[in-house]
């Protein structure tokens, strides 16, 4: 096979299996969260907290978006800075916005409708069955979310990372 048809295969290939996500979902932080600072109260207990999940307004959902996925990582310490390090929390959704509310961490009984879809990997005294909330101790971690619109069968039909602050 020439190398041109073996370049045009690759495309085909990566093509299907390579997932595309619909421009512009866009995801908002609501108060007291600002992107820049983790707000006071907002850490772990081991740190003085009883801290939840920043609160968002997600807008432009792709069509069949059935549930919000949020996916919680400390950039700056590499054991949970990727994939829900801190924990994944899931919320349902219908429409094409949803305000995800502030949900507890420390615990998996969220409320308001949400779902601990991973529990951080987090372990020892900071172990949690769910969310973790920022607990650097004050060293100036920069925290994210990796949000997802995904369909009803779970597939990720769009994505956002976003900072949610430093601590």
């Amino acid at each position: 096979m020439s190398i041109l048809g073996r370049t045009a295969l690759t495309v085909l290939f990566l093509a299907m299996v390579t997932p595309t996500f619909a421009a512009g979902m866009t995801v908002k932080l609501l108060a007291p969260w600002n992107g820049k600072k983790v707000p006071a109260g907002q850490q772990c207990v081991l740190d003085g907290g009883k801290g939840s999940t920043p609160p968002m307004q997600v807008s432009d959902l792709p069509e069949g978006t059935v549930s919000v996925v949020v996916a919680f990582n400390d950039k700056s310490y590499p054991p949970l800075s990727s994939n829900g390090g801190h924990g994944t929390i899931g919320f349902a959704v219908k429409g094409t916005s949803a305000k995800l509310p502030a949900v507890p961490g420390m615990t998996k009984s969220l409320g308001h409708g949400a779902v601990v879809v991973k529990k951080a990997r987090s372990t020892g005294n900071y172990a949690s069955p769910g969310y973790l909330p920022p607990c650097s101790g004050g060293r100036g971690n920069r925290y994210s979310a990796d949000v997802t619109a995904r369909d009803a069968a779970g597939k990720v039909l769009a994505k956002v990372s976003i900072d949610i602050g430093r601590y």
